[in-house]
């Protein structure tokens, strides 16, 4: 009997141990979390190009006026074909939700306001079977018409005026965008 006995300070030893090296373990694992958050930290406050910095001054622009003004205030967005959530200053906005077959994109806004807003982009028109052959034109884009839309304000209707090449001929077009 005596060879299955196990003194006590060996087994006290290695749960001695193995708590030490749990302990461990939770501690590197906390520094390696923590590293992961000043990485984070580190991408938002890497140098930036005057546009993308003009984009973040703009969004907080916004975003404090419409602390200050209130709901009276609120800007209006654009909902892609009427679904989804409402976007300010869109980059991509559909322009034929039938077919998807023109979409204006690369939109910079010049201004974006309570009753319109206008800016320069690129429209996108597909032909051919399946969208295959697609044809870019740059345009003038203004959203205008506000209206309570599912209870949020959203612009209804977008005027596009080609600044060059115009699609089947026309230098103007207008799409509700509701």
């Amino acid at each position: 009997m005596t060879d299955r006995a196990v003194p006590r300070r060996r087994v006290r030893a290695r749960t001695l141990l193995g708590i030490s090296g749990a302990a461990a373990v939770l501690a590197l694992g906390g520094f390696w979390l923590g590293q992961g958050a000043d990485r984070a930290n580190a991408v938002s406050d890497a140098p930036q190009t005057a546009r993308a910095k003009k984009e973040q001054q703009g969004q907080r622009d916004r975003a404090s006026a419409s602390a200050q003004f209130g709901a009276a205030q609120e800007l209006p967005g654009v909902r892609d074909c009427g679904y989804g959530e409402l976007l300010l200053e869109p980059k991509i906005i559909t322009l034929s939700c039938a077919n998807g077959g023109a979409v204006a994109s690369d939109i910079e806004w010049d201004t974006y306001a309570t009753d319109k807003a206008e800016g320069d982009g690129v429209v996108l028109v597909s032909s051919g079977a399946n969208g295959s052959a697609r044809t870019s034109f740059p345009a003038r884009l203004t959203l205008s018409r506000p209206r309570k839309v599912d209870g949020m304000l959203a612009f209804t209707s977008v005027e596009v005026v080609y600044t060059g090449l115009t699609p089947a001929g026309k230098t103007t077009e207008t799409y509700s965008i509701t």
